[in-house]
């Protein structure tokens, strides 16, 4: 059997909430949808751009006719939030398989006994990694409006974003249940 009873309760929370989070935070990073930008003077009514952090789309919401690979003619990729999502996040994702690996090999359900060091160092690499990835989607939607835009267009908040922001959530709460290990330790 998988998680015997041996398996404390923060372990199996942890080892929940951090695939969980990691899946969250890679579909955001990949997607380029962290602001959507609509209204676009001299642009059909129904256009809209999508950007993300390394592409930018167009869609028309009548046809849904979508184009990625947009050209960056108003320097939005040369931006510092955009710049540090760019690697904030990649840093982020590999550092929560990092993360994951060691909490695997920390709870050990093939053993006796977890190692609640193993499994604590586990929960600081998540709690980091998700930290990392909390700072890029919060920066970017503290400078959304100051990203470069075509002006009088309307600027709203992308999923991306918003899926960025719960995976990070999602790995600090694992990484803090798995970090509770330590004192299982310290009890010892």
């Amino acid at each position: 059997h998988f998680l015997g009873m041996r398996t404390p309760t923060a372990m199996i929370v942890g080892l929940v909430l951090c695939p969980c989070g990691l899946l969250l935070t890679l579909t955001g990073t990949l997607a380029p949808n962290w602001r959507q930008v609509s209204l676009i003077p001299n642009q059909p009514v129904d256009l809209v751009w999508e950007q993300g952090i390394w592409d930018m789309c167009s869609e028309r919401q009548s046809s849904h006719n979508r184009l990625c690979g947009q050209a960056d003619e108003l320097g939005y990729f040369e931006k510092v939030p955009v710049r540090a999502a760019q690697g904030l996040m990649p840093t982020s994702l590999v550092l929560t398989l990092l993360g994951l690996v060691v909490a695997a090999l920390g709870v050990r359900c093939w053993q006796k006994e977890p190692r609640h060091v193993l499994a604590g160092v586990a929960g600081l690499v998540l709690l980091l990694s998700g930290l990392l990835s909390l700072i890029p989607p919060s920066w970017y939607t503290h400078e959304l409006w100051a990203l470069p835009a075509p002006s009088d267009s309307t600027l709203v908040v992308g999923y991306s974003v918003v899926l960025s922001y719960l995976g990070s959530c999602l790995e600090i709460l694992g990484g803090l249940a798995l970090t509770l290990s330590f004192h299982h330790y310290c009890k010892e």
